[in-house]
């Protein structure tokens, strides 16, 4: 395959052969003559190349048209790919916001930002009268219960012995199933507050736990990525977040699609992420297809699953993302080589005419498919156009 390069060397070696052959022909160059016959002008570039216009086009010797390639373009079956961009979020089913359970100042900060915890994990411990409450309630809940329970044990000793009527034994049972439950959810408060089975143990047996403090713990196993709270914060149960914790094995990226390529995007479909932190695409998958538009952007937010191969993607870390559709597609298909840009930016392509002439056609680009564009407009079927050679066309049109 000819390199952009080497191409570019043929072109000046070319005009150089012209300009030789075009100094040789001297004043009495018959060309132009020639062309003014058959209703055609001749021009001469400042590379003394010499460039026919013809019916709005321009041709080329035969020397010069042999080292063009002319390809006739046919519909052709592809898979569409939709280039969008977008931002890294965490995956917000493995990553969490952590509240504290229970209002007062917090004592001490067991965990930095970085720190990987498991679930259940104490990351800080507060102190509050609300807690010393709750044990307080345990403890009692606890001496209530092991009270009813030994009458209700007594009782059944009786009843047993015919020494009390049933009703009795019956109300003393009754009795201690309701210190039972009252204990259990003193238990569940104190499991609440991040007390651990150890010390609930303790104070079950009528042990001294040692100090008790309340224990904010770690709801999921992850990667502890924020620290929002400090020693001596006052803290306010169920809204103050201390902690955001987050599996990082895998990351979300929230791309934005016009609906233009909505109808080619599909849950499942395979994306590749590129990022300038990562040498080679992330390949992901399609999550999510939101239901609404954003009424600022007018764009689909479109969810793809990533693995986050190296820690290479970070939250809020921009992001281009080519989503490369599952249901093929029929049209015209361009090699990137022969799309040219004109001085508005606007793509064009140089299309060969039967009678040997070349005249731009102006053309609409679709997605890039690998090296080659979709042409959703501006070419049909069995137009001839010029895949290799098509800025040399161009330069020899400017001359």
């Amino acid at each position: 395959m000819t390199t952009p390069f080497f191409r570019s060397i043929r072109w000046v070696l070319l005009c150089a052969g012209v300009a030789c052959s075009r100094t040789d022909a001297g004043p009495k160059d018959t060309g132009a003559a020639t062309a003014a016959t058959t209703g055609a002008a001749a021009t001469t570039g400042s590379t003394g190349e010499t460039v026919a216009s013809h019916r709005g086009g321009f041709t080329l010797t035969a020397e010069q048209r042999a080292r063009l390639h002319v390809a006739t373009v046919q519909p052709t079956s592809y898979n569409r790919v939709v280039q969008a961009t977008g931002t890294v979020a965490f995956n917000g089913d493995r990553s969490t916001p952590v509240l504290s359970p229970i209002s007062g100042p917090a004592l001490r900060i067991m965990v930095n930002p970085g720190a990987v915890v498991g679930r259940g994990a104490p990351l800080a411990t507060v102190s509050s009268p609300d807690f010393a409450t709750a044990v307080a309630d345990f403890r009692k809940a606890e001496s209530n219960y092991r009270n009813l329970k030994r009458i209700a044990d007594l009782d059944q000793q009786l009843w047993n012995n015919d020494a009390i009527a049933r009703r009795d034994l019956e109300q003393a049972q009754t009795d201690a199933a309701a210190a039972a439950a009252d204990r259990d959810a003193a238990i569940e408060q104190i499991k609440s507050l991040g007390v651990g089975a150890d010390q609930i143990a303790a104070l079950t047996a009528g042990h001294s736990a040692g100090p008790l403090e309340a224990i904010i713990r770690a709801p999921i196993a992850g990667t502890v990525v924020e620290k929002l709270i400090s020693p001596g914060q006052l803290l306010q149960a169920g809204s103050t977040q201390c902690f955001t914790i987050a599996d990082l094995s895998t990351m979300w990226v929230m791309a934005s699609v016009f609906a233009g390529d909505l109808g080619t995007v599909s849950v499942g479909e395979p994306v590749d992420v590129f990022t300038d932190a990562s040498p080679r695409p992330i390949v992901g998958k399609v999550d999510y297809v939101a239901a609404l538009v954003d009424p600022a952007s007018k764009a689909v937010a479109v969810r793809v699953l990533v693995p986050n191969v190296g820690r290479a993607l970070r939250k809020d870390m921009f992001v281009r993302v080519a989503i490369h559709a599952s249901r093929p597609q029929t049209g015209i298909v361009i090699p990137s080589s022969a799309v040219l840009r004109d001085e508005n930016n606007l793509p064009f392509v140089f299309v060969a005419a039967k009678d040997g002439s070349f005249n731009r056609r102006q053309i609409t680009l679709g997605s890039q498919i690998g090296d080659a564009y979709e042409v959703p407009s501006g070419l049909a079927a069995g137009d001839a156009i010029v895949t290799d050679g098509a800025l040399f066309l161009q330069f020899a049109e400017s001359q």
